[in-house]
């Protein structure tokens, strides 16, 4: 892998996570904290991953394209693994509040990095 494709997805777990620390904060979840925001976090990562090998992201991990593909498949597979390997619910405000939160995050911050590397 790449630096920059190691960067990228770095950046995309660092995404991912964001997100379900912001979650957990925002609903006042209790108990262990570690243990917790990785049972949430653990079927996100699981489709991030496939997304990014379904998207072949290490080929060009930048490209709109691939964060699309990637958003598409952590949103789509890991609500379905929450649901049904994790046991966990998927109220409909959660899924609109997921794919909203990581298309600005998994495919907004790609827009970023074109947007500026463009004018440097």
């Amino acid at each position: 892998m790449s630096r920059r494709a190691a960067l990228a997805f770095g950046i995309d777990v660092i995404a991912v996570v964001l997100f379900v620390v912001i979650g957990r904060r925002n609903h006042h979840e209790t108990g262990n904290v570690v243990v917790g925001a990785v049972r949430i976090v653990a079927p996100f990562l699981i489709a991030l991953i496939v997304g990014w090998l379904a998207a072949r992201a290490v080929r060009d991990p930048m490209s709109m394209r691939n964060g699309t593909v990637i958003w598409a498949c952590t949103v789509l597979l890991g609500l379905i693994l929450r649901r049904l390997v994790f046991q966990r619910g998927i109220a409909v405000a959660f899924i609109i509040v997921t794919t909203i939160t990581l298309a600005v995050f998994l495919i907004g911050w790609r827009a970023v990095a074109r947007v500026v590397t463009r004018q440097t």
